[in-house]
């Protein structure tokens, strides 16, 4: 599926397609205004039933041998695949509604993380991107920042690992791809580790959307633990991690869970609120009853003698 599957994404790339992926509520808002699709970003995007007479020949043959997508009762036909952008960087995600346990995720929390990667201006000599979903965080570092070696692009996901890949060729970014559970799964010396992981508490444990612990902040608590001792024993790097943190009566539980670790590590770090508000409508959920608001945060963190 992958050689299909990128062939598909360089025909949408020759064709200067364009999308910007937008939360779930706002995308189940955009597709009760419109019964169907009528262009490349209804099909790609917005995956709106569609008939494959609005798609060019070549597009709807790769389509098919990509096998991304399906028949729906009506006759129409529904694309399997999200094609989002960032700059001239296109990358496939899960389709619309993400409601399988495997899906793939991609949204406004991939723009924040991007925009967070660009500023950091990273130089390493090998890096990892943590839970890397479509890769989009890895593959941003290496196309834009100074990489001595191919990225790694980490995840427990095989169906993310076989996207990410796909994603990487197609942005001509060498990569590693690598099925493991944060760094244990990767081998040799790491000096820079960025994520962007789930973080809410999610009802059916989707892996994409589900963090655990009381709030949804577990699997950042314990990547931001594992890495800065990997990263200490390595002889040294940075932590760059994009998360959401739920606010419970204006304290900040994630940076309490951290600050030890960042203490014992002897870390230099900065810890920056992005947004303020994000997610509101799972404030309505039964584990966040007691919190305020959900803020999106940037962990920027460097450990060991050369930093």
């Amino acid at each position: 599926m992958s050689t299909e599957l990128k062939t598909l994404l360089l025909e949408l790339a020759k064709l200067e397609y364009r999308f910007t992926t937008v939360t779930p509520d706002t995308h189940a808002l955009v597709l009760s205004r419109r019964p169907g699709a009528r262009s490349l970003r209804d099909v790609f995007g917005w995956n709106l039933p569609f008939e494959p007479s609005i798609l060019p020949p070549g597009l709807w043959q790769a389509l098919q041998g990509a096998g991304a997508c399906e028949p729906l009762p009506n006759g129409s036909w529904r694309a399997t695949v999200r094609v989002s952008t960032v700059g001239h960087l296109l990358f496939a995600h899960s389709a619309f509604p993400t409601v399988e346990a495997d899906a793939v995720f991609f949204g406004p929390d991939s723009y924040r993380f991007v925009r967070a990667i660009r500023q950091l201006g990273a130089t390493a000599t090998r890096a990892v991107d943590v839970g890397c979903g479509s890769g989009v965080g890895g593959i941003t570092l290496a196309h834009f920042g100074a990489l001595s070696s191919p990225v790694v692009l980490a995840d427990i996901n095989a169906r993310a690992l076989a996207l990410a890949g796909v994603n990487a060729e197609l942005a001509h970014v060498p990569a590693e791809v690598i099925e493991s559970d944060v760094l244990t799964g990767v081998d040799g010396r790491v000096d820079l580790v960025i994520s962007n992981p789930p973080y809410l508490v999610d009802r059916g444990e989707r892996a994409y959307r589900h963090g655990g612990g009381a709030h949804g902040e577990a699997l950042s608590t314990r990547i931001v633990r594992e890495s800065l001792a990997r990263l200490d024993r390595d002889g040294g790097g940075s932590l760059l991690l994009y998360t959401g943190v739920a606010i419970v009566e204006g304290h900040d539980p994630f940076l309490a869970s951290i600050r030890e670790d960042l203490q014992q590590s002897r870390a230099k770090y900065s810890y920056e609120e992005l947004d303020p508000d994000i997610f509101g409508s799972e404030l309505a959920e039964p584990a966040y009853q007691d919190a305020e608001r959900i803020a999106a945060v940037l962990l920027h963190a460097r450990v060991g003698h050369d930093f």
